[in-house]
């Protein structure tokens, strides 16, 4: 039996999807699952061990590079072998995790015999399957994602994350946070991802470098600052500190986040693909929310601590807004406030453990 798993992006997405992976590799123990995703996630999935084959979509790539005269003949011939191997077993099964044209046109190009996916038409992705089942936005994706399992006759307990992290990832961030910030093997430290895809979900920097610097002096904390490269956000809070922190942006790949992340104390965060890294491998969770809904994707389980504002506006799932109270109106103490309960609470907990062993 051949399982084709298509959900292209984005990080958080993909992270919501791996409790299906491995309910799937339970379900069907002896098939072959494999999972097309976009660059951009790709290293999310390399060695999972519920997949036997990652295929990579450079979508975006492609897309360039096609209406580019001199580079337009290596992109047919990446998107005809692209193909080529996407139709190379004949799947039994495929499912649409996603529900857009773009992944729609895959399940349709893979040739698969049975396709599944929601009972929508959003951009046309209904058209392209013959197995369907409602989507219920009133559950968290992962629990949404799961129904898939459900309809095929699963029994799906506890999610299980796994995000795979070698020996390399680990000697790489080990030696980061001892070379970039003082911080040894078995010391505590606080991680912080400011950035968001959209700039309605961004905090203002100002009040993020308030609150970095109250962290050191109040609560005498290391903080480690991450992101990308690419992100001017990092390097403006750290100049807007009258202290030092560490910063990691474009210095980490998302294993390598994954890894820091476990050894974190805590992660402070906007709602981003970090923020589901960091709750799939079990850290606590300080998430900042305005226009999306924590119930819909915030961070999944237990032990986390959601910020944001009961406003008439709020969830609007808009990408641009002149207001952004929802925003605005999270202030620096009730984050520092947060940050202080939720470390209380996670030293209760490392306590509690280490009396029951």
């Amino acid at each position: 039996m051949n399982i084709l798993i298509v959900k292209l992006s984005a990080i958080g997405d993909v992270i919501h999807t791996l409790p299906s992976a491995a309910a799937l590799r339970e379900l069907y123990p002896d098939t072959h699952i494999t999972w097309v995703v976009e660059e951009a996630s790709s290293d999310l999935l390399a060695g999972h061990p519920s997949l036997d084959r990652v295929l990579i979509s450079k979508r975006r790539k492609w897309l360039r590079e096609l209406v580019n005269p001199q580079r337009a003949g290596l992109a047919f011939h990446e998107i005809r072998e692209f193909l080529k191997t996407l139709r190379d077993r004949p799947y039994d099964l495929v499912i649409d995790f996603h529900g857009l044209f773009k992944s729609a046109l895959i399940v349709f190009l893979s040739g698969g015999r049975r396709r599944l996916g929601y009972d929508s038409m959003q951009e046309l992705s209904g058209l392209f399957l013959n197995d369907k089942i409602p989507e219920d936005m009133n559950k968290h994706a992962v629990d949404r994602y799961l129904d898939f399992l459900r309809h095929l006759g699963a029994k799906v307990g506890e999610p299980q994350f796994h995000v795979p992290v070698d020996e390399e990832n680990k000697r790489k961030v080990d030696s980061l946070l001892e070379r970039r910030a003082a911080i040894g093997r078995d010391e505590c430290f606080v991680a912080i991802s400011p950035a968001a895809l959209w700039d309605t979900k961004l905090w203002d920097k100002e009040k993020f470098a308030k609150l970095c610097d109250r962290l050191i002096a109040e609560l005498n904390l290391k903080l480690v600052l991450t992101g990308a490269r690419a992100d001017g956000m990092l390097q403006r809070i750290e100049k807007s500190m009258t202290r030092p922190v560490a910063n990691l942006g474009g210095l980490t790949t998302l294993r390598d986040l994954a890894y820091l992340f476990g050894r974190a104390s805590l992660l402070i965060t906007t709602d981003s693909g970090p923020m589901h890294i960091a709750a799939a491998v079990g850290t606590p969770v300080v998430a900042l929310f305005g226009p999306t809904s924590p119930s819909r994707t915030g961070p999944y389980g237990r032990g986390h601590t959601i910020i944001r504002k009961d406003l008439e506006c709020s969830p609007c799932f808009l990408k641009k807004c002149e207001l952004l109270t929802c925003m605005k109106e999270i202030t620096v103490e009730e984050v520092f406030q947060a940050v202080k309960n939720e470390l209380s609470r996670s030293e209760a907990r490392d306590l509690a453990g280490s009396l029951q062993k």
